[in-house]
Order: C-alpha cells, then sequence, then structure tokens
C-alpha cells in the first residue's frame, strides 16, 4: 500500500512524495489494526520532530484517522473488532495516516461517535484537542470569563470559540479578512438562534481598528481573562506575513487581572519590563503544545480523558467540524482533508 510522507530538502524546503510500505504481520499486546476512512492532513512540524531527536528522512504525513478496527492485541481491553475509532498517531509513528490500515497503540484510541461522520472525526479531533487543552488545561475556563481568541476563522478558532460559548465564556475574536470578519459575525450556536456565538469580532485587517482599544472597550477597561492567540509579533521589523499578528506589548496590554495569556509562540520573548507588567497583573502565560499528552506518559490517562471531548455530539455540536473544513478550503490555510471511501 501507499503512503504520503515528506523529505526536506535544501533550504528548508519541504518535499512530499508517494512511497509504498507495508503493516507489520504480528502485532503487539496493546496495539490496534485500524482500516482507515478518513485522515486529516495538518501541517508537520519539522522543527518539533528535530528538537525531540525524532528526525527521519522521510516523515510521515497526516496522523489525525479515523477507521475501523480490524484487529486487536492480546492485551487490548478498550476495543474490539469493528469498532470505530479515532485517533492520533504519535509523532514517532513510521506509517502515514494516509494508509490504508495502519496499527496504532490502544492509548491513542478513542470510540467513535454513531452520528459523527468519518469526515467530520478526522477534520475535528487535532483542533478540538487543542481548543480543550488551551482552554480547560492552561486557561482554566470558568463561567464569566471573557475570551480574546485571535484569528478566529482559523479551524483551531472556531472550535475553541464554541467550546468556550457553551461553557458560558464571552468571546472575542479577530478577523484578518472582511470576509473572515462577515463569516463570524453570523455564526449562531443553532438553527434559529439570534445570539452569535461572538459578543464582538475585531476586524485587524483594517488599519484604522486597534485590538487594545477594542478589547478594553468592550470589558469595561478592565481587560480579557483569556486570551489564545495565533502568534505575536516580537518586534516592529517583522515580515510581512506576520503583519496581522498583534505586538507583544498589546496581548500584555489588554489582559486583565489575574489572567491568563495561552501562546502558540514557541519563541517568546518577555523583556523585564513585560515581566513585571504581568507581574502587577498576576497574569500568566502558557504555552500550547498539544502534543506533550502523548509524549508523556505520566499524562496519558488525561490524554484519553481529553480525546472524545472534541467528538461528543453533546455538549458541543460538531457542526463545526464542517464548517471549519469549508474555512480552510476556502482560504487554503492549515489543513485538508482527505476521506477514503
Amino acid at each position: 500500500m501507499k503512503g504520503l510522507y515528506c523529505k526536506l530538502g535544501e533550504a528548508g524546503k519541504v518535499n512530499f512524495i508517494i512511497q509504498e510500505t507495508n503493516v507489520p504481520t504480528s502485532i503487539g499486546d496493546h496495539q490496534v489494526k485500524v482500516q482507515v476512512k478518513g485522515c486529516a492532513l495538518s501541517p508537520v512540524s519539522i522543527k518539533l520532530c528535530s528538537d525531540l531527536k525524532l528526525q527521519r528522512e522521510h516523515i510521515p504525513v497526516g496522523r489525525e484517522i479515523a477507521g475501523i478496527v480490524l484487529q486487536v492485541g492480546p492485551k487490548v481491553s478498550f476495543f474490539q473488532a469493528d469498532d470505530e475509532v479515532v485517533g492520533i498517531l504519535p509523532l514517532d509513528a513510521e506509517v502515514s495516516g494516509l494508509c490504508d490500515v495502519v496499527l496504532m497503540d490502544e492509548y491513542s484510541l478513542v470510540q467513535k461517535p454513531e452520528k459523527v461522520s468519518w469526515f467530520e472525526a478526522a477534520a475535528a479531533i487535532k483542533d478540538g484537542l487543542r481548543a480543550y487543552t488551551a482552554l480547560h488545561t492552561l486557561a482554566r475556563m470558568a463561567v464569566g470569563h471573557t475570551l480574546l481568541v485571535l484569528d478566529g476563522a482559523s479551524p483551531f478558532g472556531m472550535l475553541a470559540i464554541q467550546l468556550a460559548h457553551y461553557h458560558g465564556v464571552k468571546v472575542l475574536a479577530t478577523a484578518t479578512s472582511p470576509e473572515d470578519q462577515a463569516f463570524l459575525e453570523q455564526l449562531r450556536p443553532s438553527v434559529g438562534v439570534l445570539e452569535s456565538l461572538v459578543v464582538r469580532v475585531i476586524g485587524v485587517w483594517d488599519s484604522k481598528v486597534d485590538l487594545v482599544d477594542s478589547c478594553l472597550e468592550e470589558t469595561g477597561g478592565l481587560g480579557v481573562d483569556i486570551v489564545i492567540d495565533a502568534g505575536v509579533r516580537l518586534n516592529e521589523e517583522e515580515p510581512e506575513v506576520k503583519k496581522h499578528l498583534p505586538h507583544k506589548h498589546d496581548i500584555i496590554t489588554l489582559l486583565g487581572v489575574g489572567s491568563h495569556w495561552v501562546t502558540t509562540e514557541d519563541n517568546l520573548q518577555l523583556d523585564p519590563p513585560d515581566s513585571h507588567v504581568l507581574f502587577l497583573k498576576a497574569a500568566s502565560v502558557s504555552f500550547l503544545n498539544e502534543e506533550v499528552w502523548e509524549l508523556s506518559r505520566s499524562r496519558q490517562g488525561r490524554y484519553l480523558r481529553i480525546l472524545p471531548q472534541p467528538l461528543l455530539e453533546n455538549p458541543v455540536p460538531l457542526y463545526e467540524a464542517t464548517v471549519s473544513m469549508e474555512m480552510v478550503q476556502r482560504r487554503q490555510v492549515r489543513k485538508r482533508v482527505v476521506v477514503k471511501l
């Protein structure tokens, strides 16, 4: 069978190749053989693999899979043949999720809800896990909090918005284009409900709009309780691609007392004056790395508990998976899903 892999070329260029691969004939004690029905194509973190000494000549592409259990190992207790499952292949997996059949550890899989399609399950699981980790584990989200989601029209942003809205959190979001702003403003939690998922959409694409002023105005000058960024500018002379990102000083300014800043910026640099302001506000900064759940054995139990949450039919409706994928296909960013029939 064939799988999709990537190879790091000259000048850091990533090349994608399709090559033949074989599934081991023997199954480990806790392994599960899964027939893949759907696979999501998420960006490959070459840098993370390198940092963890997992760099190989060919890195498998496609880690979020949904499928049917074909066979289980002798000590597998969670699944049996014909179960419908969804999960995430580990970073050190040797096989691509786009293969017809994959072998996975049972601890990286959960049952797929009956009413959730293969397409939706594969599309939502990774960003859903990130959203749950950011809001529950890192930010300690609670009813009455105010949340700012940067780039709210992204797949991750969409899931974070809807998860927060369900838990009674007031949501603000930024939009990087007029199309994204219109899209976010018309979102509704269910058909026939006039209330919008986002209390205020801040169009950062418009140079006349100030992010800090908008957030302080919406919160009566108190600042927001939680910020989830999509990257930040560390200085004024950043590349054009980061032009729409807020400066780190803007984030620090709009934070409220006792707030949480969840950042995806792995190279965040805070100067002493920045730290002093955070100290005065008793604010915290957390780094969002969803891979930590499977990298740490001590966190494996929590990972198993969290993993099903993005796919539950209740309380969080799963129309966000389809909506998110439509947004991605239109904007050509971050993720595409290939569904195998």
